[in-house]
């Protein structure tokens, strides 16, 4: 899908099993033709936990990781916490368009409304999903009215296990060419 020019950084943070990450980074690569790097572990961050609510702040998490250096050109975090922003109440993922570093979080992902667990290769697939959808906010990339477009919202695991693993064909194109622009301006720079 686009040439290998830059890396995409794919961060576990704390309790996140390191399989999980190398199940997104493959799916980062494979579906996006993009080269990805496993970075080391960061710890829970306890600076973004908001006791009345009883979640992690994900605005508060996305500024602080923006400020770090991974590396990479574009990172996403995997977290095993419940991640919020003050308009909802969760958020499987977030990220700031056109920013550097995207949130996608398990808590939600490995249980069922039910509460029983589900295969871990739905978890995978559920956080494969996360990750490529706030990849592309990343990229500038908005939601897509298609819901079988993986940029379309989902928020629930209902949405979220209908909505199909790729861009529709106006997104795709949209991402391509958001990758050769971004690749000219940050290598011509």
């Amino acid at each position: 899908m686009a040439t290998n020019k830059f890396m995409i950084g794919v961060v576990p943070v704390g309790d996140t099993p390191v399989f999980v990450a190398k199940a997104t980074a493959a799916h980062i690569s494979g579906y996006l033709n993009l080269p990805t790097e496993i970075l080391p572990a960061l710890d829970t961050p306890s600076f973004a936990y908001d006791e009345k609510r009883l979640q992690y702040n994900a605005g508060i998490i996305i500024k602080t990781y923006e400020a770090l250096e991974f590396g990479c050109e574009k990172v996403v975090a995997l977290l095993d916490i419940d991640l919020f922003i003050p308009l909802f109440t969760h958020v499987f993922g977030e990220a700031k368009l056109g920013g550097k570093c995207a949130l996608a979080s398990i808590f939600r992902l490995k249980m069922e409304r039910d509460g029983s667990c589900p295969a871990p290769s739905l978890v995978y697939e559920r956080t494969a999903k996360v990750a490529l959808h706030e990849l592309g906010h990343l990229f500038n990339l908005r939601h897509c009215e298609d819901n079988r477009c993986l940029m379309h919202f989902s928020g629930d695991l209902e949405q979220l296990d209908r909505t199909p693993i790729h861009f529709c064909r106006y997104c795709n194109r949209f991402f391509k060419d958001a990758l050769v622009d971004y690749s000219d301006s940050s290598f011509n720079s």
